[in-house]
């Protein structure tokens, strides 16, 4: 993340959108990589519910009713990492393994939807410093 000072919120949350993205990337790959590995359970990556917190959304109703309780939103996007989850397979058919490729490559193109979608924010978001650098020419 820059120190810089000319990016605002989004722009940082959107760099770290795009980490995570890849990140979860990776772990797709990996299921999809070990579909056929006796005994490979599928790993998901999460963290949406941790990057909301991050940035101040929390479907919790919880409030911090005085000054010495722990804050409850707004914590720092540097702290954001995700957490990898496997789910063991559990049906006792086959060699142990429970990845669905179908499933893992549904997962990929969603996961590449909205990095790409971040990308895009993320360029819009560039386009106006630029437009404001160059006074709006």
């Amino acid at each position: 993340m820059s120190k810089l000072g000319i990016f605002d919120g989004t722009s940082q949350m959107l760099h770290k959108v795009l980490d995570l993205r890849q990140q979860n990337q990776q772990v797709i790959a990996g299921n999809i990589a070990n579909a056929h590995t006796p005994g490979y359970s599928a790993a998901r990556l999460e963290f949406q519910k941790e990057l909301a917190g991050a940035v101040g959304r929390q479907d919790s109703p919880m409030a911090a009713t005085h000054a010495d309780h722990f804050p409850l939103a707004g914590g720092s996007l540097d702290k954001v990492k995700g957490r990898v989850l496997r789910t063991p397979d559990r049906s006792g058919i086959g060699d142990g393994n429970n990845v669905s490729v179908d499933q893992e490559m549904l997962s990929m193109a969603e996961n590449q939807l909205l990095y790409e979608a971040a990308v895009q924010m993320l360029n819009k978001k560039l386009g106006l410093l630029k437009y404001a650098a160059q006074d709006g020419r």
